[in-house]
């Protein structure tokens, strides 16, 4: 069989294990056994995503990413969804800054249909791409944009920081939804030289985990992958570094039809895959992961002045990543209190750093999470890409929380003390227009299918 082989190391993994292998046509392939239920999921990571795209088509990514459900050579239409749902499986697809990528959970005496259809698709997508699906799909995710983002209060918040933290130019400036204009303006040939460029074997990975046969799996893979021609032609992603810290902070004020007001804003920290990220992540914790936290209790429990408070990381590998603070005020509280209250948390956690409790309790937070994506088949099968598409290795991800555990209240305080200040932040302040009753707590970083 035309594939190598590399096996995988235990240590440090709770004794999960992963093996790598790559067909001719550079197609990796992660596998990772797992007989605890007759169950099997698989999951296909492409490199590319909305940092990919180029002025005047943002959002093409995350439209392609639905496109993929119209139907390909073999599979007619909505049927990839019904060969699956009708075969007792789950699927979807979702699309973010970094990658586009797509999942199925199956019986495992259905594995063998979910790998045929994602390499009908992969190989003959262009088949079946016409004007009709594309002018489907367009309306499908304008709508989706309506409903996530520009008709929910506080709907565009993501969108607005993200423009903020990341200057005009920059890959990660627009978020994977894209702009209406942009939307309209993309043609059935945009669509194809994307497909073209982008959905190829050596810019993917796939893997499976779950009740297989590894050798039966791997000839599967070949049969049904291994035809498929590679493409040499994807451009390199724009760079996406930036200075450590802004210089100065970066305001936006929003009067709009929202429940209450609120204090939103974005803190440029460490790119994923560092060691200073993983102790930003325990700082984002002790500061505002959850009930326990600084912020919860200082601004919720004790002040009264906030209804919710959070805290957390948008964790990015090719650009800093984003600290994302998040509080809805009380009653007739006023922006200013809040954001002093905050100022006051971040500059004390800065001069004390976390105490051995906190740490104690931010490094289990992060464990228990890291434990609940690896303990299901579709949360390891999606790891086991991330990490290989990401970081060039998906042995990472079986040892991750190693990693998290290994850092020191010391770092967790330097981070803090370095990049936790008022000159490294936009901030958005929501002045509410009129009385509202809904709100949205969904995370637009990651635009799905929804189908």
């Amino acid at each position: 069989m035309p594939m190598g082989h590399t096996a995988t190391a235990e240590a440090g993994s709770g004794g999960l294990k992963a093996t790598e292998h790559r067909l001719a046509n550079g197609l990796r392939v992660v596998l990772s056994e797992d007989h605890l239920t007759p169950v099997a999921a698989v999951c296909l990571w492409y490199d590319v995503g909305s940092r990919h795209e180029v002025k005047g088509r943002t959002g093409l990514a995350h439209l392609f990413e639905h496109l993929m459900f119209q139907g390909s050579k073999q599979v007619h239409g909505n049927g990839h969804f019904e060969l699956v749902q009708g075969a007792g499986g789950s699927l979807n697809g979702t699309t973010s800054f970094e990658r586009t990528n797509y999942f199925e959970t199956m019986p495992a005496h259905q594995l063998e249909l979910a790998l045929w259809l994602e390499a009908d698709r992969m190989g003959s997508l262009l088949a079946a791409l016409d004007e009709e699906s594309m002018e489907n799909q367009r309306d499908v995710v304008k709508n989706e944009r309506r409903q996530r983002y520009d008709n929910v209060p506080y709907g565009t918040a993501f969108e607005k920081l993200t423009a903020l933290m990341y200057p005009e130019g920059h890959p990660y400036h627009h978020t994977p939804i894209g702009s209406m204009a942009d939307l309209d303006a993309a043609t059935l040939e945009d669509a194809r030289s994307f497909f073209r460029t982008y959905y190829a074997p050596n810019n993917a990975v796939l893997s499976i985990v779950g009740d297989i046969d590894p050798q039966e799996t791997l000839a599967w893979v070949e049969k049904y992958f291994g035809s498929i021609a590679g493409h040499d032609g994807k451009p390199a992603p724009r760079d996406g570094s930036l200075p450590d810290v802004i210089g100065g902070e970066l305001r936006e004020v929003v009067e709009e039809e929202v429940p209450a007001r609120a204090l939103m804003a974005a803190y440029r920290l460490p790119e994923d895959g560092t060691r200073a990220c993983d102790a930003a992540d325990l700082a984002l914790t002790v500061l505002g992961g959850g009930e326990s936290s600084r912020l919860y209790n200082r601004l919720v429990r004790r002040d009264r002045t906030a209804v919710a408070a959070g805290f957390g990381l948008l964790r990015l590998a090719g650009a800093p990543s984003l600290g994302w603070l998040d509080v809805k005020t009380s009653g007739d509280v006023e922006v200013p209190v809040i954001e002093a209250a905050v100022d006051e948390e971040l500059a004390r956690f800065a001069e004390e750093g976390p105490t051995p409790e906190e740490m104690e309790r931010a490094q289990a937070q992060l464990e228990r999470e890291w434990l609940d994506r690896l303990s299901t088949v579709a949360g390891r099968a999606d790891e086991l890409c991330r990490y290989a598409v990401l970081f060039g290795d998906p042995q990472l991800a079986l040892t991750a929380v190693q990693r998290v555990l290994a850092v020191t209240a010391d770092e967790v305080q330097e981070v803090a003390k370095a990049r936790l200040r008022p000159d490294n932040r936009s901030v958005l302040v929501y002045e509410p227009t009129a009385p509202a009753d809904t709100d949205d707590e969904s995370d637009p970083s990651d635009e799905e299918a929804g189908r």
